[in-house]
């Protein structure tokens, strides 16, 4: 069937009809089967499509079952954005239409002092966040002789833990949160070296990589509810290829209205050697499945 086609008028004169006169009723019911980026694709064709496209019955099924709690996060964080004077001038919260509000969660939301971030995917609307190591508990970390703080591009918070040399390396992090139901990944994002730039040129040094080859490093998670996961690897074997994803473990969410307590953790206790040359970046949590583009995993 082609764009238009023919029917029989009032006058008894045969004419043309085309997409632009479907009611936007008819559209809009079109769209719920559409995702995010193809339904604003759609909405270029003409002024029915552009108006279902944009209608709060299309968009409220596509935001997560908490999304109310996730703006109040955003809109939290726009607030403080503003009294910084860093602010776009143009307030948000539930008032929004449901396209703004899903438009809005798609970009980073920075909470608990700038250490964590949330953001929803554009294409299914599922939650991803990132903690970043300055919001875990490292020992050794206050000891210059064990660890620095490295400022770097590579991270989403711009900055990475750099271990040189430890006797024992144990890395704790927490984190309370209300997830939309279903299932979620959690990963540590690592490297072994220490990246840096010169003439515009991507370079690592390794001279302080070692010890990882003797014991694997064991990462762990469990939950509020009492569920648990672990693995474990040896660094040594993915040293190449640059940043790491090591998937620590899943874990089920059920109720979108109730928080769920995060504990994780990675630890390399034995003492009988030293290990250094490890940049720890920040934990990932992603909807179970999905692979960030150009990610690189390493699973069990």
């Amino acid at each position: 069937m082609g764009a238009g086609s023919s029917i029989l008028g009032a006058d008894g004169e045969w004419g043309e009809t085309s997409l632009g006169d479907m009611p936007e009723s008819c559209v809009a019911a079109v769209l719920l089967y559409l995702d995010p980026p193809e339904i604003c694709q759609v909405a270029r064709l003409n002024r029915a499509f552009r108006g279902a496209a944009s209608a709060d019955c299309v968009w409220a099924v596509k935001l997560p079952a908490n999304y109310r709690y996730l703006v109040a996060l955003a809109a939290a964080a726009d607030g403080e954005g503003r009294c910084d004077g860093h602010g776009n001038g143009k307030r948000f919260s539930l008032a929004s239409t449901k396209k703004e509000i899903y438009a809005r969660l798609c970009r980073p939301t920075l909470f608990d002092t700038g250490t964590k971030e949330f953001w929803i995917l554009k294409n299914k609307g599922g939650l991803c966040i990132s903690i970043s190591s300055k919001a875990m508990t490292i020992t050794g970390i206050d000891d210059r002789r064990y660890w620095s703080h490295l400022a770097t591009e590579e991270s989403r918070f711009h900055s990475v833990a750099y271990l040189q040399q430890i006797w024992w390396l144990e890395v704790d992090g927490e984190l309370d949160f209300c997830f939309p139901a279903g299932c979620y990944s959690l990963f540590f994002h690592l490297h072994l070296g220490r990246p840096y730039r010169r003439m515009g040129r991507r370079l690592c040094a390794t001279e302080h990589v070692h010890g990882w080859d003797v014991r694997p490093t064991r990462f762990q998670l469990s939950t509020s509810d009492e569920q648990q996961a672990s693995s474990e690897y040896y660094l040594h074997l993915h040293e190449q290829g640059g940043w790491k994803l090591y998937h620590v473990g899943d874990f089920v969410v059920s109720n979108s209205d109730e928080p769920v307590k995060l504990k994780f953790s990675m630890m390399q206790i034995d003492c009988t050697h030293t290990k250094g040359g490890l940049c720890v970046d920040s934990v990932f949590i992603y909807p179970k499945g999905y692979k960030p583009e150009r990610a690189n995993i390493v699973c069990m």
